[in-house]
């Protein structure tokens, strides 16, 4: 994202804790991939079914959700994400064939639907990247979200969020094709571990893509607004 037109007296948003967001990754991996995969091999290790065992440590994301609900003590964009996540796994509980690999299509259903509204929302107002955004670029008080809204005006900045959203979203759609795929080509147990991995390794990349992205296009718009800064001022000197 670029701010290089933003007038140097425009302050940037507060800085977010660094010990506050430590422990929001701590929680998410411990949820979403530690503690379904330890649920899963205790389970089975018992005597549980694949459906079965997979059912109760898919438990274990809606907790985080409702924990980070509770936490930030408000409904923002992300409970969209906690309601899809809810609908489906009730639809393939309700309709399933009790097949432990449709459970495991629920998780590309999840992130092919994200894709899927990544691209969607192109056609919007506002990408959904700039909602996301606003929420890791701020620390949600009305200072910082005021001023990344204020971002909008900017083309380059409007450019840089368009990108973004289409990136997140293709890259989205096709982890979830390639999770369907290995869901009937590798075993329940083997894709129990790579499941995870997929989306995390996916969510890695694309976060390590846009920092880059991000410092990058920054970059670039701070030397341009140097460059139109030391054009006018030759301009003005040659006017005198």
């Amino acid at each position: 994202m670029s701010a290089q037109e933003v007038p140097a007296t425009q302050s940037g948003p507060p800085a977010r804790s660094g010990a506050a967001a430590a422990i929001g990754w701590i929680l998410t991996i411990g949820f979403n991939v530690v503690a379904p995969i330890l649920t899963y091999n205790m389970l089975t290790d018992r005597g549980w079914s694949d459906f079965a065992a997979l059912l109760v440590s898919g438990a274990w994301p809606v907790v985080d959700s409702i924990v980070h609900l509770v936490w930030r003590r408000k409904i923002d964009e992300f409970a969209v994400v906690t309601l899809v996540f809810l609908v489906i796994t009730a639809l393939v509980t309700l309709v399933g064939t009790h097949s432990a690999r449709a459970l495991l299509i629920k998780d590309s259903g999840v992130t092919g639907l994200f894709g899927a509204l990544c691209i969607a929302t192109l056609f919007a107002p506002r990408p959904l990247m700039f909602y996301f955004g606003r929420k890791f670029g701020t620390d949600g008080t009305k200072e910082g979200v005021a001023y990344f809204n204020g971002l909008w005006q900017y083309p380059d900045f409007r450019k840089a969020m368009r990108r973004m959203t289409t990136v997140w979203g293709v890259a989205y759609l096709v982890e979830a094709a390639l999770r369907v795929v290995l869901v009937y080509v590798l075993s329940v147990d083997t894709m129990v571990v790579v499941s995870p991995v997929l989306i995390y390794g996916f969510l890695v990349s694309l976060i390590f893509w846009t920092l880059r992205f991000s410092r990058r296009t920054q970059a670039e718009g701070q030397a341009r607004a140097a460059a139109l800064a030391a054009s006018n001022a030759a301009a003005a000197t040659g006017g005198v």
